[in-house]
Order: structure tokens, then C-alpha cells, then sequence
């Protein structure tokens, strides 16, 4: 997964910024949230200590946090939306080109649209209805939950539970192997694929899971270790 050391690259740029950018464009903060007022157009927005909101229908080239979330606002438009320490929303009609964050969930409401990655290591994402991932959408630790949205790559989680609820996975659906200090965890990942659901690419699974697929669902080969199948009457179902 691809992390970049967002805090170090912000303090830099804090450190050596010239003369002062016209404040509609750029706002650099240490302390303090950042607000992109609603129609309006920036550049890069970057704080430390503090979230930002990009109001709705506001343009944003960049938008970079610390500590602290963010929140894209209804049709608002961010190039890329990266925190280290807080979680990351788009409301309904947002619309990013990338989506990054360490610890912090991430959430995707309906129609809006990540046009590149979600990448997440500690947190639950949740994607709605009608909303679109042009790429992958990845964590570690923390549940997936997709309603009857796309994702034009991959999704792969370590130790999380993933839930398709008449998704379209373009990709594979991948749960990889813990290592490090998530290699002791011991409760098995849950895959449910509910109805209506679509994985166009392969079940990969490099550990053993709990898997459930929904006689409605249509997924494509499974490769690695074999899953647990849950065919109980009680077993979940995202119908």
C-alpha cells in the first residue's frame, strides 16, 4: 500500500514556502482547520493540526492534512483528498481524483465519484448507491462495505470484512496475508457477495477466510488457500 510521509513533505513546504500565495488560491496552516467556501476555486490547501472543508460545489486542486479529517462537500470537486490522522467523506455528488489516509475511516456517498485510488490502512470505508471508484479501494485493518456501486480495480483488505452488496468489482477481490504486527490476529476476515453482485476478476485469498456468495452473485475464479463456505441458513446475506 502506498502511504506517502505526508507529515514531513507538509512541514517542508511550511518551512521554505516564498512569498505568500494570494490566500484564494493556497492556504498553509500549522494550527487550525482550513474552509473552501462554497463555488469558489483553489489550489493547494495544507494544514498540520486541523481538518478542512471543502464546501459544496467549491474546486480544489489539493487538499492535505496531518491531523485532521476532511470533508468534500455535494458536487464539490478535490484532485486529491490525503490526511494522515482523521477520516476522509464525500458527500453526494463529490467527485476526487484520489483518496489516501492512515488512520481514519473513509466514506463515499452516493454518485460521488474517486476517479483514481482509495487507499487505507486503519479504518472502515464505506462507498453508497450509484458511487464510483476508478481504481483499486484497499485497507488493513477495518470493514468494506460497497452498496450497488463500481470499482473499475481491485479491492483487498488484510483483516477487514468485506460486504458487496450488488457491487461491480472490475478487478479481483483480494485478502492478503497479515505480517508484522497484524500476524497474530486470529478471527478470520468474512467475504459476503451479496445479490446482484459482480467480481469480474479472480477470488484471491492468501489466508483462509469466511466466504459467503450469494447464488445470485457471479464472481470469477477463487486461487490460494480455500475459504470456509458459509452455507448455513443463518449465514449473512447482503440481499
Amino acid at each position: 500500500m502506498r502511504i506517502r510521509p505526508l507529515a514531513h513533505a507538509l512541514l517542508l513546504s511550511l518551512a521554505f514556502a516564498g512569498a505568500p500565495a494570494l490566500a484564494q488560491e493556497n492556504v498553509d496552516k500549522v494550527f487550525g482547520g482550513i474552509t473552501a467556501e462554497a463555488g469558489r476555486e483553489y489550489g493547494t490547501l495544507e494544514t498540520v493540526n486541523g481538518g478542512i472543508t471543502v464546501r459544496a460545489g467549491a474546486t480544489v486542486r489539493k487538499a492535505s492534512a496531518v491531523n485532521g479529517g476532511i470533508t468534500i462537500g455535494r458536487d464539490a470537486r478535490v484532485g486529491s483528498a490525503e490526511t494522515v490522522n482523521g477520516g476522509i467523506r464525500l458527500a453526494e455528488g463529490a467527485v476526487a481524483g484520489g483518496v489516501e489516509t492512515v488512520n481514519g475511516g473513509i466514506r463515499i456517498d452516493k454518485r460521488a465519484e474517486v476517479e483514481d485510488d482509495v487507499e487505507l490502512v486503519n479504518g472502515g470505508i464505506t462507498v453508497d448507491d450509484e458511487a464510483r471508484i476508478g481504481g483499486d479501494l484497499s485497507n488493513v485493518n477495518g470493514g468494506i462495505r460497497l452498496g450497488q456501486a463500481e470499482v473499475g480495480g481491485s479491492v483487498t483488505t488484510t483483516n477487514g470484512d468485506i460486504t458487496l452488496d450488488g457491487t461491480t468489482v472490475r478487478g479481483d477481490l483480494r485478502v492478503e496475508k497479515p505480517t508484522g504486527w497484524f500476524s497474530g490476529r486470529k478471527r478470520l476476515p468474512r467475504v459476503v457477495i451479496g445479490a446482484g453482485s459482480v467480481v469480474e476478476g479472480n477470488l484471491v485469498f492468501e489466508r483462509e477466510v469466511e466466504l459467503y456468495v450469494h447464488p445470485d452473485a457471479r464472481v470469477g475464479k477463487q486461487q490460494g488457500t480455500a475459504p470456509l463456505m458459509l452455507d448455513r441458513p443463518d449465514a449473512p446475506r447482503a440481499d
